[in-house]
């Protein structure tokens, strides 16, 4: 068997594995491990390996802003900004026909900008949210579908663990794609508000409305969000006025949530513990899967996997925009059955040279941003689509009285929408890449 040809084996063992319920970063370890073994014939490399890369990669200073963005999240919950962000986006929307549920995705969207994760936005909101849905006589579908949905937007609208970790793996700049994600974050919103409103108006029964209520209230729960305007500003705006590096960004965006849940009197000495648990938590397993993938992605190199691609794929005169569709729906399908941070780091690597070796009548720049954005959605869509759509089950865990096929069910429609943003945005860059230009053109 040639390098190519183990290669090539080790995607179906490695998903066979992942089928099996093994975990995502053993399962890359000991594929990558093993094919090393085979590609070499020593262990002595292989161990030498699992010396150095554990190092270089732990050691990592831009990794330093995963743990960081972790405990914003963290802190972003107990502060009550949840809340209050559902309050306001409530007190606008509320009286309109499924406005209770676009409030909970237009505070899906509010939290998403000082939490960062795609899993905590959605736990977070659910528990907020799921109540006053139920109150209102929103079906379990609807109501756990929109949450799933909303939920997403915590890892498309800045700041992003995601993003950062593609933007370290592409080599691309933090700040720039930061910046890049806003517009297409409001249109996911924007995109999964015109879904629920679809959806009340062929099911006119499916939602009660609340009373409208006075503008002078409105400014008032407006008021209170303050703090997540606050410090996304001071988070996304210090990276982008050069203020802070992402990582000093990162720091300060944790001490400001965490002043911020002090303030509100939700921080006592317990939760404090216990949001430094979670975020140690998370952060070993982030950092497992990395680790992981390093392995795996080492194994891949060693056999020229991704050089003998790349090249194969120029000498096919396949169009960019059919080799842009195809990787798209690969993704789509791999995320219904691999975590989004898996999928990042096991595909990046791969697939981002051959992508930039194609003409996409951009500059390389542009096209690292771009590129990353889609690959952004595509992910996040993974995180609504059965079977392992991860938001569909904390959704679902809290909603009990809601069978599991109904949560699909209402997922969705919101499937259906991110479908058309994909298609619209890669067929208009220029809808990415717009804000970029402007503040890079001040």
């Amino acid at each position: 068997m040639t390098n190519i040809e183990l290669a090539l084996w080790s995607f179906p063992i490695l998903l066979a594995l992942v089928f099996l319920r093994a975990p995502i970063a053993l399962a890359m370890i000991g594929v990558g491990v093993g094919g090393t073994y085979l590609v070499i014939g020593s262990s002595m490399m292989t161990l030498n390996q699992l010396k150095t890369l554990t190092y270089g990669t732990f050691s990592n200073y831009s990794f330093s802003i995963i743990p960081l963005f972790l405990l914003m999240g963290q802190f972003a919950t107990l502060s009550g900004m949840s809340a209050a962000l559902f309050r306001a986006a409530e007190s606008f929307l509320g009286h309109r026909k499924g406005g209770v549920a676009m409030s909970a995705v237009g505070a899906c969207a509010g939290f998403g900008a000082i939490c960062g994760s795609s899993l905590a936005t959605a736990a977070t909101m659910g528990q907020v949210a799921l109540p006053e849905l139920r109150r209102y006589g929103y079906p379990g579908s609807l109501a756990t579908g929109a949450l799933a949905a909303g939920g997403t937007l915590g890892i498309l609208i800045p700041p992003s663990v995601i993003l950062v970790i593609y933007a370290i793996l592409a080599e691309q700049n933090i700040e720039k794609l930061f910046v890049a994600a806003l517009i297409p974050g409001i249109l996911a919103a924007i995109g999964y508000m015109i879904a629920i409103s679809v959806w009340v108006h062929w099911s006119p029964n499916s939602a009660a409305v609340k009373d409208r209520v006075p503008w002078g209230q409105r400014m008032k729960a407006l008021g209170q969000v303050w703090p997540v305007i606050l410090i996304f500003v001071a988070v996304v705006g210090g990276i982008y006025a050069g203020i802070f590096t992402p990582t000093e960004a990162a720091a300060v965006g944790a001490a400001g949530t965490g002043l911020v849940a002090l303030a509100s009197g939700q921080m006592t000495w317990g939760k404090l513990n216990q949001a430094i648990l979670s975020t140690a938590a998370s952060s070993a397993m982030i950092f497992l899967i990395i680790l992981g993938a390093g392995i795996y992605n080492n194994f891949l190199s060693l056999t020229q996997l991704p050089q003998t691609a790349s090249v194969w794929v120029g000498d096919q005169g396949f169009s960019p925009w059919f080799v842009l569709t195809i990787v798209l729906i690969m993704y789509l399908v791999f995320g219904c059955v691999m975590d989004s941070l898996s999928m990042v780091l096991l595909t990046v690597p791969i697939i981002f040279p051959i992508m930039s070796a194609l003409d996409f009548g951009m500059s390389a720049n542009d096209f690292g941003l771009w590129f990353g954005i889609l690959v952004l959605i595509v992910v996040e869509v993974g995180l609504i689509t059965p079977p392992v759509g991860m938001n569909l089950f904390i959704i679902n865990s809290m909603a009990k009285e809601t069978p599991i096929g109904q949560t699909y069910k209402g997922a969705l429609p919101f499937v259906l929408t991110d479908m058309v943003r994909v298609v619209i945005l890669a067929a208009f860059p220029p809808i990415t890449l717009w804000l970029v230009w402007v503040i890079d053109a001040m």
